[in-house]
């Protein structure tokens, strides 16, 4: 037993992490991150589902054995040679975790107010490398590991259930709130020394303020409606079906132009249908409600104005998202908007154009593509 002590003291990583202390933790809290972004693609695949779950349970282990190691609870156990390992681990668990949801809500974020929500993310998952204390500080581990175990729960419960919801997220909020108690009190118990370093009405106090300002979000819909996310947006001349292919015909983009699909400028014939395609990722056999709102702006009134809202069902499971289409025949010239929501209407993502009605004009660079 004291040679495998000695073996793994002297070891070449041990003798890496001492040289490279500093910066240990940071390496592999983005360790965590390339491997999630590397290996993760869908939230119902069985091996993400996998990765997330051991990660989230290894995570709230590994929490408890690191908290618990200050007051010798492993002296002269397997697990004190382990002990240096103990905040690397968390570090790339809260990074494996973190960059996942980084993953999955980037899909399902729109370039509207749901962004606010995605910086804060993205802020959080950066926050504890700008800390000085890091990982130590118990008040940082217990905030950020709530926060994950929220996010998770809001994640995993739509795919275990295949549905979502207004109640399905108040449980999921609950769930994570009473885990992170139970983690907390089991602890706070059996820790001398995190009962010296804590003020559990400090720390109750930032668990409750994170829990209450999540909701907040939720309640004035900024946060995206994941496990959903809107994988193509197009505003297009004309759509056919035909053995289950949709053709859509659209203006193509420029070519400097990333951030979407279709050129914005929609050059419309006398008569001709306007069509709104969206293509919606949704986990398997979720069977949820889409709704495309149409809205045109007023200049005179300088507002936007709701002419339709056309809703569909779709069903979950297709790598490439569900398919469908709205159009519109009585329009008018000017700036479009069509908000692709659900039903408690959180925004999946936002078509914007412009309608001209130039006889003068005809479409540009027009192209059919098939999904």
């Amino acid at each position: 037993m004291k040679r495998r002590l000695v073996k793994i003291r002297n070891s070449a990583l041990l003798r890496f992490l001492q040289k490279h202390q500093k910066y240990a933790p940071i390496i592999f809290f983005i360790g965590g991150f390339i491997f999630d972004s590397l290996t993760l693609g869908r939230i119902d695949r069985v091996y993400d589902i996998s990765v997330l779950c051991i990660h989230m349970s290894t995570l709230t282990l590994t929490l408890y054995l690191f908290n618990l190691a200050d007051d010798g609870k492993w002296k002269n156990t397997f697990l004190e040679r382990l002990e240096p390992y103990f905040p690397l681990a968390i570090q790339f668990f809260f990074g494996g975790l973190s960059s996942a949801y980084v993953i999955y809500f980037s899909r399902s974020v729109s370039l509207s107010k749901t962004t606010s929500f995605f910086v804060i993310l993205v802020a959080l998952f950066l926050a504890n490398e700008l800390l000085k204390k890091r990982i130590s500080n118990k008040y940082l581990q217990f905030s950020i590991y709530f926060f994950i175990s929220f996010t998770f729960f809001a994640f995993m419960i739509p795919v275990f259930l295949r549905d979502m919801g207004h109640l399905i997220f108040i449980a999921s909020g609950l769930i994570s709130l009473g885990t992170t108690l139970a983690l907390i009190r089991v602890i706070y118990k059996k820790s001398p020394s995190t009962r010296a370093e804590l003020h559990l009405g400090k720390l109750m106090a930032l668990i409750f303020s994170i829990y209450i300002t999540i909701n907040v979000f939720y309640h004035f819909k900024l946060i995206p409606p994941v496990p959903l996310a809107l994988q193509t947006g197009i505003v297009a001349h004309n759509i056919k079906k035909q053995n289950n292919t949709y053709n859509v015909t659209y203006e193509q983009k420029p070519k400097l132009v990333f951030w979407r699909d279709y050129r914005a400028q929609f050059i419309r014939s006398a008569n001709e249908p306007v069509y709104i395609f969206s293509s919606v990722f949704a986990p398997t056999a979720l069977k949820k409600s889409i709704i495309h709102r149409w809205k045109w702006f007023d200049a005179n009134k300088d507002e936007w104005l709701t002419f339709d809202n056309i809703s569909f069902n779709i069903t979950g499971g297709r790598n490439e998202g569900y398919r469908g289409y709205t159009f519109k025949k009585n329009v008018k010239p000017g700036l479009w908007s069509v908000e692709v929501i659900t039903q408690e209407e959180l925004v999946l993502g936002i078509i914007d154009f412009e309608i001209i009605m130039d006889p003068s004009q005809k479409p540009k660079r027009l192209t059919t593509k098939s999904f």
